[in-house]
This record gives C-alpha cells, structure tokens and sequence, in this order.
C-alpha cells in the first residue's frame, strides 16, 4: 500500500479488530496532515453512533467549516447513510474509499452532491472486513442495521 492516509485509517481499521471491535477505520487529512484519526468503536464503547469516519470526525475535534471543506476523509470501507450525511453536512469534498466489496455505502449519493469519491479496491482493507464478517456475522448485521 503506498497511500500513507489510506494506510493510517487500515492502522485504525486494525486497532478496532484487535480490541474485538468492527475493523473499520478513518482519517480525518487537511493540508496533507492527519488532523483526526478514528476506528469503529460501537462494540468497545457500546455506542450506536461510532462508526470509524465519525470516530475520525469526532477525534479531529470542532473545526471552522472551512477546514472541512478543504480535507479529505479516508476510509476502510464504503460510507454507509450516516457517515455520508455527515461528510455532506460538513462538506468534505473528496473521500478516499479503501473497500467496496464487502459493503456499498452511499457513494452514489455523495457523488450526486458534489463529492469526489475514489474506490482504492484495497485488498488488505477487504480481506481484514472479510475475515470479521466470517467471525462474527451477528455483529456485522447489528452494524449495519440488518
């Protein structure tokens, strides 16, 4: 993996899996520095909300709108309708997407409003989601909403 940030939010990704949480993980870059990092935390803090790109939001603290409009997220694993509306609600224009294959978010949507949006296709990304999936199913579903 050459991507530095796409590899920072895979370290994150890794971070919640080791905990025994979901491995998704998030960063949060402006200016080519990493201002939020982040990891799914709704298993180890029992939160309905913490997925890895909020995780990353919430990490990287109250910023001016102008930071987020300026900043990329990067992400293990396509965006689902949550972290999509918050990406579009602070108007971060561009999301670099790790992953695909295991779960298609909303990128249809952010790309309707403007957003750039890269699918690395990463496969350390897919086959860390993958192996979660086959361990724990019930817990992917509840993440999900299924």
């Amino acid at each position: 993996m050459t991507d530095q940030f796409l590899q920072a939010a895979l370290e994150e990704a890794q971070k919640s899996f080791a905990e025994g949480g979901i491995p998704i993980g998030s960063v949060l870059v402006h200016q080519g520095q990493i201002i939020g990092r982040g990891h799914n935390k709704r298993v180890q803090n029992g939160s309905p909300i913490l997925h890895g790109e909020m995780d990353a939001l919430e990490n990287a603290g109250r910023q001016p709108a102008k930071v987020y409009q300026e900043s990329v997220l990067y992400t293990t694993l396509s965006p689902c309708p949550m972290c999509s509306g918050t990406i579009l609600l602070y108007g971060i224009p561009k999301v670099v997407i790790g992953e695909n294959k295991s779960f298609m978010g909303e990128e249809e949507l952010l790309r309707s409003r403007g957003v750039e949006v890269t699918v690395v296709d990463n496969q350390e990304c897919y086959a860390l989601m993958q192996q979660f999936i086959k361990e724990k199913p019930q817990v992917w579903n509840e993440d999900i909403g299924v």
